[in-house]
């Protein structure tokens, strides 16, 4: 399970047996987990994540979403 961020106490990243997925990113804190598609971005699911938090989250996404489709493909595509 690597993780390809921490910022505001977000671990983002992937399941390595999720490969055949379209392009995705989970999300852990200590309120939850959610996961976002990353193209398009949207939310794929949330458990436990309030609302402000999953905009922040979203927000983060949308800064990082070429670094995370890069980092998704190089682990489950190579």
């Amino acid at each position: 399970m690597p993780t390809v961020l921490r910022v505001r106490g977000l671990r983002f990243h992937f399941y390595s047996d999720e490969g055949t997925e379209p392009a995705h990113i989970h999300i852990r804190s200590a309120e939850g987990e959610c996961k976002f598609w990353l193209s398009p971005i949207s939310l794929a699911r949330n458990r436990g994540m309030p609302a402000h938090r999953i905009r922040e989250i979203e927000r983060i996404v949308y800064e990082n979403q070429r670094f995370f489709l890069e980092k998704f493909y190089e682990y489950h595509v190579d």
